[in-house]
């Protein structure tokens, strides 16, 4: 375990798309690890929520592509600099290529083939009602869910499968991102901090972090200009957070990229 958490806040629509899928990935494969059919229970509703955020994403692929092709220009520009470990750089240019050649083979919009499944489709209409899936409410997918678990998992590995140029391609812009700057050593006066940003090298996403026995949180808002910190504490649970009174050190990392 780490001894320190990591807040982080994306400053635009476009990193905040991308971190809800990533962070809906690694729960669906978290899931997907049990047998058990809550387990299936659990993936496949992760599953659709993938499919949803995509589905209202007409020019995601565009999107994912745009951010490759970025970080393959601002990479290769290093290639000249004698400090940059060359073999490291040549190996991610070529992920970066391989990502990118995949992503134009695929033919009209991501996870199509999922989107017109008729058995996922009616799941996900009844699972915008509350209690929607139970076993009454669908019997294919009951009938689904007493299946062997090696079935189950197999079928959802295969749908999982429709995405993964999708969640590789995110794997490998948010971890180039969050690698993009060092942190720095800061402290917050009175649990307060802000901060100018450099318009002409837009941050797109801000990461604080704080030691893990620490008893505050930080509340973090920004956008191209300005990013502001509140440590806060919360005394109890079911009490409002009040921002701390004292100077708190922590880290800052302004991804730039």
């Amino acid at each position: 375990m780490q001894d320190r958490v990591i807040y982080e806040q994306p400053l635009n629509e476009r990193v905040r798309t991308f971190m809800r899928l990533e962070f809906l990935f690694r729960q669906c494969r978290h899931y997907l690890r049990g047998d058990s059919v809550w387990n299936s229970r659990a993936a496949l509703t992760t599953l659709l929520d993938i499919l949803n955020i995509i589905s209202g994403k007409t020019d995601l692929k565009t999107e994912i592509l745009k951010e490759l092709e970025r970080h393959t220009s601002y990479l290769a520009d290093l290639e000249e600099n004698p400090d940059v470990d060359r073999e490291r750089l040549e190996d991610i240019l070529d992920d970066l290529d391989n990502l990118i050649d995949k992503l134009h083979d695929v033919s009209g919009q991501i996870g199509q083939s999922l989107k017109g499944h008729e058995f996922l489709s009616n799941i996900r209409q009844r699972s915008t009602i509350p209690g929607g899936s139970c076993d009454f409410d669908i019997p294919a997918y009951h009938y689904w869910l007493e299946q062997p678990a090696k079935r189950r998992m197999s079928d959802l590995k295969s749908w999982l499968d429709e995405l993964v140029i999708v969640e590789q391609s995110l794997d490998l812009i948010m971890h180039l991102i969050r690698h993009s700057t060092l942190p720095k050593k800061l402290e917050a006066e009175s649990g307060f901090f802000q901060a100018t940003l450099d318009s002409n090298n837009p941050c797109q996403l801000v990461r604080v972090a704080l030691p893990r026995s620490s008893t505050l949180f930080p509340e973090i808002s920004g956008g191209k200009h300005r990013i502001t910190i509140r440590f806060m504490e919360q005394p109890e649970m079911e009490g409002r957070p009040v921002q701390s009174k004292q100077s708190v050190a922590f880290e800052l990392t302004c991804c730039a990229i």
